[in-house]
C-alpha cells in the first residue's frame, strides 16, 4: 500500500481576470484554497453545478494550467520541482479526456495516425506499431477499418471513444476525464461509462471524473467531492455520501436527482435564487444565501471541514443538527 498519494493537490488557488467593455478588469476566483488526493487504483469523482470550479480544478491537477497559489504534487514531489524529465514523464502518464474529444483531435489526421503519435513519441518499434494500434482500439470498441477515416465521419460516441483510445495509447497512469459524456445521448453513456471502468481494471488506472451527473458519479467513484463556488463542500465514500450527506447543497443536488429517493423536485425548489458569480463569492459561508437553512453565524463566519467519519468531512455549520 503506498502512503503517498499518486497525486494530490495543496491548498490550490486559481482566478482569472474578466474584463467587459467600459470596465476594469474583475477578478474571477476559480479554485479557492482546493485540497485533494487520489490514491493508486482509485477512482475520484468532482461534482458540482456549472461554475463551481470543477473543469479549472482538473485543468490544474492535469498540468494544463498553473495555479496562482498552492501546489500540486505527483508521487509526493511539487510538479514545480520535478525535473525536466520527470516533467516529462508526468505529461505523458497523465492523461486528460476532454467533453468535446473533436475539439482535441487532428481534422485532418486519420484517427489511426492520432492514436498512434503516443508510440512515436515514446519510441516504439514501427514493427510493433501496428498491433499495439488494433489492440487499443479493440478495447475501445472500435473496428480495425476505422483507422483510415477521419474524425469527421463519426458520430460523438465514437469520437469519444477514439479520445479515450489516444490517452490510452500513452500507457498512463492516471486518466482525468472532464464532463465524459455530457454531450452523449443516454444510451451511449452507458457505453462510455462501461468502456472507462473497463479501462481502469484492464490499464490499472487512477481515474478521476469531473461530471454534474452525480448518478454516473455514484455508480463508478470510490469516492465523490462535491464543489461550490471554488471550493470543496463535501467529501466522502460515494455510497456514504448518497446514504448520508453532511452538507445541505449536497442534500439538495442528490434530492433533486429524478426517482431518487422518491423525488421529483428541481434544483431550483431546493434551493434559493441562481449560483452567485464567482466574480463576487458572498461572505461568511459561501452557501449562505441559497441555504435554507442560514443562520447569523453562517452570514459572517466560513466554515471548516469537519471530519464525522472516516474520510467523509464537510464544511457546514449547521451539519450535525441538520444530519444528526
Amino acid at each position: 500500500m503506498n502512503k503517498v498519494p499518486l497525486l494530490s493537490a495543496v491548498n490550490l488557488r486559481k482566478t482569472f481576470k474578466v474584463s467587459s467593455q467600459g470596465r476594469s478588469a474583475r477578478i474571477l476566483t476559480a479554485l479557492d484554497a482546493v485540497s485533494l488526493h487520489l490514491s493508486y487504483g482509485e477512482t475520484l469523482g468532482i461534482a458540482g453545478e456549472s461554475g463551481c470550479g470543477k473543469s479549472t480544478l482538473a485543468k490544474v491537477m492535469a498540468g494544463l494550467l498553473s495555479p496562482d497559489a498552492g501546489s500540486v504534487l505527483y508521487k509526493g514531489t511539487p510538479l514545480s520541482q520535478l525535473e525536466a524529465s520527470d516533467k516529462t514523464s508526468f505529461r505523458r502518464k497523465t492523461q486528460m479526456i476532454f467533453q468535446d474529444p473533436f475539439s482535441s483531435l487532428n481534422p485532418r489526421m486519420r484517427v489511426g495516425d492520432s492514436i498512434s503519435e503516443p508510440f512515436i513519441i515514446a519510441g516504439m518499434p514501427a514493427s510493433n506499431q501496428r498491433a499495439e494500434l488494433v489492440r487499443i482500439m479493440a478495447a475501445v470498441g472500435l473496428p480495425e477499418d476505422t483507422a483510415q477515416r477521419f474524425p469527421d465521419e463519426f458520430s460523438g460516441g465514437q469520437r469519444q471513444r477514439i479520445g479515450i483510445a489516444r490517452a490510452l495509447a500513452a500507457s498512463p497512469e492516471i486518466l482525468i476525464a472532464d464532463e465524459p459524456v455530457s454531450s452523449l445521448d443516454i444510451s451511449i453513456q452507458a457505453q462510455i461509462i462501461n468502456i472507462l471502468m473497463q479501462m481502469k481494471i484492464d490499464f490499472t488506472l487512477s481515474m478521476m471524473i469531473v461530471s454534474h451527473n452525480l448518478l454516473i458519479l455514484r455508480h463508478i467513484c470510490d469516492r465523490i467531492i462535491i464543489m461550490y463556488l471554488g471550493a470543496i463542500v463535501e467529501s466522502g465514500p460515494a455510497a456514504e455520501l448518497f446514504n448520508r450527506c453532511r452538507h445541505p447543497y449536497t442534500d439538495a443536488l442528490i434530492a433533486a436527482i429524478p426517482g431518487l429517493q422518491g423525488s421529483t423536485a428541481s434544483k431550483s425548489e431546493l434551493l434559493r435564487d441562481d449560483l452567485p458569480s464567482a466574480l463576487s463569492i458572498p461572505a461568511g459561508c459561501r452557501f449562505h444565501p441559497r441555504c435554507r437553512h442560514a443562520v447569523d453565524l453562517c452570514r459572517h463566519e466560513a466554515p471548516q471541514m469537519i471530519e464525522y467519519a472516516s474520510g467523509h468531512a464537510a464544511a457546514c455549520h449547521m451539519s450535525a443538527t441538520l444530519f444528526g
